[in-house]
């Protein structure tokens, strides 16, 4: 038989049970954020959450079981993507270089991640309500971050790039709560597209005064 026809009448393989629900998760992911961004989280539901995801209307409910379940997971996804888009920028940078990095990474996130960024955010400052849930999974991303800040000042400090009377536990909280600040910022006024690029810049020039020791300058542009 022929090659090409016999390819034509072979049936495709039948996805596996997990691949199948790896495919719902990211409709279903797409789908919510979709709906967050337009609606609010109050106006999301799991029944549309399955229909915009081209399920029927119980799927998201048989997934999750409550809107809880599917904010945490959105949350942990988009938290993921980030993590992976961090360490893709930093790589092997650390103390005042591996901040600024990390600044320009979330510059770019914010700019170019709209709508998933725009989700993960409404979600966090949901994150103050009385959903313990939802407060934790923020929790444990917000100490993952100011880990990661603290370790690269510490590795900066060793090798002699950042002034060794730092407090770096200070100066992480300060540039976690600073990324956070530009980031409601950026919810009020997404079209604000100059003022969230200087607010970045802004924040690179805090840390290298707060941090570069005497020879270094750092990368503040």
């Amino acid at each position: 038989m022929n090659l090409a026809l016999k390819s034509q009448l072979t049936p495709p393989a039948r996805r596996t049970q997990a691949e199948r629900s790896a495919l719902s998760d990211a409709r279903m992911l797409d789908a919510a954020v979709k709906l967050i961004v337009e609606r609010g989280t109050a106006g999301t539901t799991l029944k549309d959450v399955g229909e915009l995801a081209g399920y029927s209307r119980g799927l998201a409910s048989a997934r999750f079981g409550s809107k809880a379940a599917l904010f945490s997971f959105i949350v942990k996804a988009v938290g993921e993507e980030w993590l992976d888009a961090l360490s893709h920028a930093v790589r092997d940078e650390s103390g005042l270089a591996a901040i600024c990095a990390a600044t320009d990474a979330h510059y770019r996130y914010v700019r170019d991640g709209a709508e998933r960024i725009r989700a993960f955010y409404c979600l966090w400052f949901d994150s103050i309500g009385p959903d313990a849930a939802l407060k934790q999974v923020i929790a444990n991303v917000h100490d993952r971050r100011q880990r990661d800040v603290e370790a690269w000042i510490r590795q900066g400090i060793e090798q002699g790039t950042v002034r060794a009377d730092v407090d770096v536990t200070e100066v992480a909280r300060q540039f976690c709560a600073a990324i956070i600040g530009i980031v409601y910022q950026w919810l009020v006024a997404p079209e604000a597209h100059q003022l969230i690029q200087d607010l970045h810049t802004g924040l690179k020039q805090q840390m290298t005064r707060a941090l570069a020791a005497r020879a270094t300058t750092g990368d503040a542009r």
